[in-house]
């Protein structure tokens, strides 16, 4: 009898110790995802495909609205472990599989019908099968027919379930012998992946040195863990499935540009391929991102470059507002206003000029940095060939309105300048100013220095440091009536580059209403003349030529033209810290050397919104 107890006992245990470790081993089942799709319909039919291949593939949707294609299950996270690298080395999956938390897995949608997740039942005692208490169980009763009546149900005290042992925690040296057994392309995913957030710069050569060990334990930081600098499995998988994750959302993919020579990543989750129209290659905005990219490629030189810099400037797509910096091989601009953010990366070499240019909206700049980051990170010029010119559909508008299919940025309005002291400071006419959002002189941002409302002028002094090629100097004495004079201007600012000169006659020493500081000129202006100077046939400045008026309440005479006289402005000047240089000059000059001379002085001055 008492040997019979203590086999029944037994018995009991090991039943109770194989539901233990069942559980248990439930509890460590590991899976090895090697794709999520976006849609239900895509993993089904990649499902569908893989089936064939792989017996033990199941499907699973996940947290955040993807859809998980698995390998599994293995019976701990170490089986998993090992048939992952398996599996890759013999390139039977992609390089960024890995295995995966079933904490992550929701419902299970493939095979039909199958979850391999759920919780397994517990199965109560029935009154068919009694269950009775371990410590008093009798020896085995003979079995009852159909004729004997039914027991009363025993009454069985609740069993408290018996706690699980805690996962096994990966030591650092399982850590480190499992980054050992990695292969040199899955150690370049993971820098690939460090650089992706942000924490890894250097060379992606899968050598893990010490800057890689660095990001690691920054890495790890941020994310709660201890930073050893060796990523376990579990934090190489939450990487790598991050990182797929975000980059799955943003359609970050590798484009080979065979036309233009250049190999990048391009988030074609927001763009897509639109035209040519040389020396660009657009992509257009995709589902209403409001993203743009432009790869820019052409044959050229250091002249071609830096003339590509001066274009870059003038686009709608460029703002004014953002730092900018060239050298002797390349540039960047970045672009910002409430609206849209830019970014142009270009570089000369081997006779080519080759980058490109993001565009985004500003409310967007977070998530952007991870694409310009990426698209840095992969940009390749490939080939010893450039954009050919003749690709693209031929303009049907004029050049001054579109470089290479994007608009060119026009300001309000612009006029004339010139330099009045060796630091860039430029003497112009005043009006309308004030209502600029940024002004700039020759394109270079400036600020008002000061301005005299009643003279209508105004001085700017550029933002940075400005060598002017000459400085206006100024007339000490008094010129009569009828002499010759000259008016510097940039007449035509939207087509010519150089100042015009236009030569007339002083005709008389006070304004249209008799004011002293005025004269008034016999010589056509336009618009854009405004603000030049007025010259006598030596070179030095007699004036100050004012804008014409609002044409709806005033019109002149073409050849009337009202300028501020030297001696009202030389004193304003002075008591404000710009006295002028005091002109010396005795020779009358040929009309091609006052132009060369004006050319020196006069310069355009733009506003802009």
């Amino acid at each position: 009898m008492q040997a019979g107890k203590r086999a029944k006992l037994m018995a009991s245990a090991l039943g109770l110790a194989a539901v233990v470790w069942a559980t248990v081993a439930q509890a460590q089942e590991a899976w090895v995802q090697i794709e999520a799709l976006p849609t239900l319909d895509q993993a089904e039919g990649r499902l569908r495909d893989l089936s064939a291949s792989f017996p033990d593939l199941a499907g699973f949707a996940l947290t955040g609205g993807w859809y998980g294609v698995a390998l599994g299950p293995y019976a701990t996270p170490e089986a998993a472990q090992e048939a992952l690298l398996n599996l890759r080395r013999a390139r039977q999956i992609p390089g960024d599989s890995y295995v995966a938390d079933p904490n992550t897995f929701r419902s299970q949608f493939w095979p039909v019908g199958a979850n391999l997740t759920a919780p397994v039942p517990q199965v109560a005692p029935t009154p068919e099968a009694p269950q009775e208490p371990v410590a008093e169980a009798p020896e085995a009763p003979a079995p009852q027919t159909a004729e004997v009546a039914p027991q009363p149900e025993p009454v069985v005290e609740p069993v408290a379930e018996p706690e699980l042992p805690p996962e096994p925690v990966e030591t650092l040296a399982e850590s480190r012998r499992l980054e050992a057994a990695l292969s040199r392309e899955e150690r370049m995913d993971i820098q690939r992946a460090l650089q992706w957030v942000g924490l890894y710069n250097s060379g992606i050569d899968g050598a893990f040195g010490r800057g890689t060990r660095s990001s690691i334990s920054v890495w790890q930081e941020t994310q709660g863990f201890e930073p050893t600098g060796v990523l376990a499995s579990a934090q190489q998988a939450h990487l790598l499935e991050t990182v797929a994750a975000e980059r799955a959302a943003l359609g970050i993919a590798p484009v080979d540009e065979v036309k233009a020579g250049i190999a990048i990543d391009l988030p074609l989750g927001l763009v897509e391929f639109d035209h040519y129209d040389p020396p660009f290659v657009h992509f257009r905005e995709k589902n209403g991102s409001g993203v743009q990219v432009i790869l820019i490629s052409e044959p050229g030189d250091q002249n071609t470059l830096f003339g590509l810099y001066d274009a870059m400037q003038t686009l709608e797509i460029v703002p004014q507002n953002g730092p900018r910096e060239r050298s002797k091989s390349g540039f960047s601009l970045v672009g910002e206003d409430a609206r849209i953010h830019s970014v142009t990366e270009v570089k000369l070499s081997k006779g080519m000029v080759k980058g490109f240019t993001l565009v985004y909206p500003a409310d967007e700049g977070a998530r952007m940095l991870r694409v310009l980051d990426a698209m840095k990170a992969s940009f390749r010029a490939v080939g010893d060939s450039a954009l050919d010119p003749t690709l693209g559909q031929p303009m049907g508008v004029g050049r001054a309105d579109l470089i290479g299919g994007l608009d060119v940025r026009h300001p309000e309005f612009a006029r004339s300048g010139f330099f009045i002291n060796e630091n860039g400071a430029v003497l112009t006419a005043g009006e309308g100013l004030g209502t600029c959002g940024k002004v700039t002189i020759e394109g270079l941002p400036a600020t008002i220095a000061f301005s005299d409302a009643g003279l209508g002028v105004a001085v700017l002094t550029p933002e940075d440091k400005l060598a002017p090629a000459a400085v206006a100097a100024f007339e000490t004495e008094t010129v009569n009536r009828g002499a010759s004079i000259v008016v510097a201007g940039f007449s035509y600012p939207e087509a010519l580059s150089a100042p015009v000169l236009n030569f007339g006659t002083l005709s008389d020493l006070t304004g249209l209403a008799g004011e002293a500081e005025r004269a008034r000129l016999a010589v056509p202006t336009l618009a854009g003349d405004a603000g030049g100077p007025v010259l006598d046939s030596m070179g030095a400045v007699l004036g100050l030529v004012l804008p014409r008026g609002d044409a709806t309440t005033q019109l002149l005479p073409s050849e009337m033209t009202v300028a501020v006289q030297t001696a009202a402005l030389v004193p304003v000047l002075a008591e404000n810290g710009f006295a002028p240089v005091a002109a010396d000059a005795q020779t009358h000059l040929a009309a091609e050397d006052l132009a060369a001379l004006a050319g020196g002085f006069t310069v355009q001055i733009e506003c802009w919104k």
